[in-house]
């Protein structure tokens, strides 16, 4: 841990819109994780987790992006974190595969090297979807702490479950009313950066849709972790108006829950960029106890609706009828 492990890149999946990329990362000193398996003892996934806390990021690196013949530099902030954009053209949509390297403000005996993933959009997606994770995809009784940290601190991407349904529901709304739409899916979370291995592989562990994530600033303090998905929740707002502004030409449909703020980020990003938010869907964690407080963020609102649901098959019903998807799901399929 710390000075006594190898550096090592942190590459999120990046996205375009078919014009510019956008990409970030970490550089860090590598927590040595290894893959967790659904046995693991509670001590192995509690120290798993305390190690992706106690990381240390490394400023002043420098990197080299390559994307194809393009060739882009970054350097890591004070967090240790690089952002780099860059114009792209004649790219098929779907998934590329983007390399980095460490090439300045490092002393290493090996070379630093690491991969992600771009998503291209497809241009002519019926709309794009952005859910929020904790509480909406992910099971986290995010506003009980408690219970909220023995789920953190003592599960792992194995055992950690996701709500009835949502895979499904997502591939539905991926395909479209056309089946093969390839709606582009993007992931918003209160959650931090330090999380972000665990949330990928219980992604593909339950057969969720991949999509880049947009998570809050990584912490290097164990103390971090009892506030975890914590704080304002503006950077949820932040990261849809970038992605609202990287696709001015496509409608969006937001998904999240009442545990915390989703409902009225979503409508006042609504009521700021009229007519580009055509649905919102809000899942039902508190049974109906801030629905009140829901239904009165809802003021004003004329080109978008607002749909509170107590689970996915409610939701997809609700999409079926819309025309969103193209087959009626049935309860016993999701």
């Amino acid at each position: 841990m710390g000075l006594l492990s190898p550096p090592a890149i942190l590459a999120y999946k990046g996205y375009s819109n078919g014009n510019r990329v956008y990409v970030q990362g970490h550089v860090l000193f590598d927590r040595l994780l290894k893959e967790s398996q659904a046995d693991d003892k509670k001590r192995k996934n509690f120290l798993a987790m305390i190690s992706r806390y106690l990381g240390k990021t490394i400023a002043d690196v420098e990197l080299e992006i390559t994307f194809y013949n393009i060739k882009q530099k970054a350097i890591t902030d004070e967090r240790g974190m690089f952002k780099s954009s860059f114009n792209i053209s004649d790219l098929s949509e779907g998934w590329h595969t983007i390399h980095y390297r460490v090439v300045g403000g490092l002393e290493h005996d090996q070379e630093i090297v690491a991969t992600s993933e771009v998503l291209v959009a497809n241009r002519s997606s019926e709309y794009i979807i952005v859910s929020d994770i904790d509480d909406t995809v992910l099971v986290s009784y995010a506003t009980r702490v408690l219970r909220k940290l023995r789920l953190i601190l003592l599960k792992n991407s194995k055992t950690r479950l996701p709500f009835e349904g949502v895979a499904k529901f997502y591939e539905a709304l991926q395909a479209g009313k056309n089946i093969n739409s390839k709606n582009p899916l993007f992931y918003v979370s209160s959650s931090e950066w330090n999380l972000y291995d665990f949330l990928e592989d219980f992604f593909e562990v339950r057969g969720i849709p991949k999509g880049p994530m947009m998570l809050q600033e990584l912490k290097t303090s164990l103390w971090k972790i009892i506030f975890s998905g914590g704080g304002t929740h503006s950077h949820k707002k932040e990261s849809i108006a970038q992605l609202l502004n990287t696709f001015p030409e496509q409608k969006f449909i937001l998904i999240g829950d009442s545990g915390q703020r989703d409902a009225e980020i979503y409508t006042s990003l609504a009521k700021e960029h009229p007519g580009r938010i055509e649905l919102i869907y809000i899942r039902d964690v508190n049974k109906s106890k801030k629905n009140k407080k829901i239904n009165s963020s809802t003021a004003g609102l004329s080109e978008t609706e607002l749909i509170i649901v107590k689970d996915s098959y409610e939701a997809a019903d609700h999409a079926f009828q819309r025309n969103l998807i193209a087959n009626k799901i049935k309860k016993d399929q999701l």
